[in-house]
């Protein structure tokens, strides 16, 4: 079992950044690949990032690349999702996950640990 904690979430400006992170316990995040998922009031649990176990390969939803990055560290047993040019429709509920090793897909369903849930609140 892991037990996954995200942090970090807030209200800021558009324009601002933020970086989230979500720190596992009860087992080594090296054996996972790792992802983040959020969702916004009445939509679907969507994908936004994620990066397989040595960090080595990411991937990334259209409507976030080249503003966020995912990363690792292994060591720390922590996953961490730096977010700029903040957008208003950037506002959601953001969600930790690990999945067993394997490509990365955008599919919730290939997650099997899902942390609560940080929120991230974007003014215009």
């Amino acid at each position: 079992q892991v037990q996954l904690v995200e942090s970090g979430g807030g209200l800021v400006q558009a324009g601002d950044s933020l970086r989230l992170s979500c720190v596992a316990s009860g087992r080594t995040i090296t054996t996972y690949k790792m992802g983040w998922f959020r969702q916004a009031p009445g939509k679907e649990r969507e994908f936004v990032a994620g990066i397989n176990w040595g960090g080595t390969t990411t991937n990334y939803a259209d409507a976030v690349k080249g503003r966020f990055a995912i990363s690792r560290d292994n060591a720390k047993n922590t996953v961490f999702l730096q977010m700029n040019s903040l957008k208003p429709e950037d506002t959601a509920v953001y969600y930790c996950a690990a999945g067993p090793l394997g490509p990365l897909t955008i599919s919730w369903y290939s997650y099997d640990y899902w942390g609560q849930g940080t929120q991230v609140t974007i003014s215009s």
